[in-house]
């Protein structure tokens, strides 16, 4: 009973706990974690997949030219990539997947400016600071440079895609001399300067120091093009040379210098993306699809407790009281990883909730079989509990195997509302083991140690 005690104790901490998770309460700065939604902040909250707070889903499939294949391992590469790049948005949840040999599935959930963002991430993100030989150029136009034979292609295509808009050059097919490509970048922020002009701040890495700065001091005087997709971001005059910092000035807007900040900062795509698919999902339908999931969870949860109450009285209470329990420490966990919630995740929560109760249901069971054959209420508590324990077990196995497979599946193929739904069923069948056996556990031994050992078995267990 002792040891019993302690474990109420626990329990109560931790369900203290997850309640100020859970309520709208304000919390300490290292819980809160600061992330920008659409220009929104948001702090510690329930985080809405695609389909319940609105967004873009926008499918990329690589665009090779004729003859060309795959190498092994490109996708991949350029998922990373893209995954960074929508990360380095403040996007919060997104999700970026492969689909596929040749595609890569993005959702964006809740951007402000979707068209801005599949800008930033279908964009190659080829920077070269280029030696303009003495030409004067101007910031927008359309160069070819020397590092890559698709060069033009690649500006052509970026050009198109809206990066920056190309002012007609009299160069015709002239080649610039590449003198430096965006590998020697460690680090890209947007910032704004004294007068409040966005600008793009950079830090070299440590093996481009030396290269950027013995080609500056060399070119003290002279123009260097800063090129991003083919097309010029700025052509400032080398004052000094430059060993570990630097300043790309422009015409650029908040947007826009966010936008090549991020692309300078995680590198070029090793293959060029086109947008295959977009489909854009209004908050509307998300708002009403929560509406109506909350609705049907209330009505649900409602009457599992009222059966469990009919059909095993105390018991049932107790039960209901861990049921609660098991509510409450989904959302606190939902909130705390965070889970990214989505309208097939609530229906593996929700689905989770019944199953939540199998588990007493098979220990109460067992307890009246151990009452029919005499045993004390104590010892057929106990007994309820340690012989029901490989029924569930074993039952709740089979339910996690399905549930990684489907998370398997949903990761591979890019089907995202089947991964929700697979996390949030096995979460819930976890925490459903914990509640029925700790919680519930805990709170009978509590109640049958308080009652002396001649009571009725009938009062105490239900029977």
């Amino acid at each position: 009973m002792r040891n019993n005690t302690v474990v109420l104790i626990l329990i109560g901490l931790l369900v203290a706990l997850s309640l100020y998770v859970v309520l709208p309460l304000p919390h300490p700065e290292w819980l809160v974690r600061s992330e920008t939604t659409g220009g929104a902040e948001n702090g510690l909250g329930v985080k809405l997949g695609l389909d319940l707070q609105g967004g873009t889903q926008v499918l990329l499939e690589a665009a090779l030219p004729p003859g060309q294949t795959l190498t092994p391992g490109v996708m991949n590469t350029a998922r990373n990539i893209v995954e960074n790049r929508v990360n380095g948005l403040g996007v919060s949840e997104a999700v970026v997947q492969l689909q596929g040999e040749d595609r890569i599935i993005t959702e964006l959930p809740g951007v402000r400016d979707p068209d801005q963002a599949i800008r930033t991430i279908q964009s190659t993100g080829q920077l070269e600071f280029v030696d303009p030989q003495g030409a004067s150029l101007l910031q927008g136009m359309m160069i070819n440079t020397t590092n890559h034979p698709d060069a033009v292609e690649q500006a052509q295509a970026a050009a198109a895609s809206g990066v920056r808009d190309p002012i007609d050059a009299p160069y015709g097919n002239q080649v610039f001399q590449t003198a430096m490509t965006g590998g020697v970048l460690r680090e890209a922020l947007a910032m704004q300067d004294q007068l409040g002009r966005w600008q793009i701040s950079f830090l070299l890495s440590e093996s481009g120091n030396d290269i950027f700065y013995n080609y500056t001091a060399a070119n003290i005087g002279r123009p260097m093009a800063i090129v991003l997709d083919g097309v010029v971001l700025s052509a400032p005059v080398i004052e000094a040379a430059i060993r570990d910092q630097g300043v790309i000035n422009g015409t650029f807007t908040q947007d826009e210098a966010q936008s090549l900040a991020v692309q300078m900062q995680y590198g070029a795509l090793p293959v060029p993306l086109n947008v295959a698919d977009t489909r854009t999902i209004g908050a509307t339908l998300g708002a009403d699809s929560v509406r109506s999931s909350v609705i049907a969870g209330l009505i649900g949860l409602v009457a599992v407790m009222i059966f469990m109450m009919a059909m095993y009285r105390v018991p049932g209470l107790l039960a209901n009281i861990a049921l609660i329990c098991y509510v409450i420490f989904n959302l606190a966990i939902y909130k705390m990883i965070p889970v990214t919630l989505t309208l097939p995740g609530i229906a593996g929560f929700l689905l989770s909730i019944g199953m939540a109760v199998d588990a007493n249901i098979l220990i109460f069971e067992r307890t009246r079989e151990e009452l029919r054959l005499g045993r004390s209420p104590r010892l057929a508590a106990e007994s309820g509990f340690s012989r029901a324990w490989p029924a569930i077990w074993d039952s709740n196995l089979t339910t996690l195997i399905s549930c990684a497979v489907l998370y398997w599946f949903g990761s591979s193929f890019g089907a995202s509302i089947v991964q929700g739904y697979a996390f949030t069923l096995g979460l819930g069948v976890l925490l459903s083991m914990f509640t029925a056996y700790v919680v519930t556990r805990a709170m009978m031994r509590a109640l049958l140690g308080s009652r002396q050992q001649n009571a009725s078995a009938q009062a105490i267990v239900g029977y």
